[in-house]
């Protein structure tokens, strides 16, 4: 009965459980934000092979991303360091096909659900690390690779499930 109520539990600025109520285009920034489970993941330098349009991922992690806590260290203002990052959206969610699989924008995109570590599941935001989701103690910082090294950085990550780091 306990973990249900937890479940049950409201987020700063969300409605209860919207995850599973409220679609992407009608979630409040508070939301929205909220669905994201810190995993730094999409923070990760890609390489696409312009041939084939694979992307590959490294184990390269943004300068500003913080591989303790896989959040961005300057988040407000990324866009000014950072003019590459990506703005999610729910249109993005919807058709970013290297999104990790377990990213739970892809997730409510297509019509599933969260997965049972994500923090607004089991609330407790050091899941996604728990449960080895995420790029902490995997990660690189892209201030140590000289770029014509990228390559040499590239990881096999099966995104549903713990990945291998490299």
């Amino acid at each position: 009965m306990k973990a249900e109520k937890d479940r049950n539990k409201t987020h700063a600025g969300c409605r209860e459980w919207f995850w599973e109520s409220v679609l992407l285009q009608e979630m409040t920034t508070a939301e929205w934000e909220a669905l994201c489970d810190r995993c730094g993941r999409c923070c990760l330098q890609k390489l696409e092979d312009e041939a084939t349009g694979c992307v590959y991922y490294t184990n390269i992690a943004c300068r500003l991303l913080d591989m303790e806590s896989c959040m961005c260290r300057n988040y407000a203002k990324r866009f000014q360091f950072e003019p590459h990052c990506l703005q999610m959206t729910p249109q993005k969610a919807a058709t970013l096909q290297w999104l990790p699989s377990s990213c739970a924008y892809r997730l409510l995109a297509e019509g599933k659900p969260l997965q049972s570590w994500h923090p607004l599941i089991s609330n407790d935001p050091e899941s996604v690390h728990k449960a080895g989701i995420s790029v902490k103690g995997r990660a690189i910082s892209e201030k140590d690779v000289a770029p014509d090294q990228m390559e040499d950085h590239i990881i096999d990550m099966d995104d549903r499930v713990p990945f291998d780091g490299g």
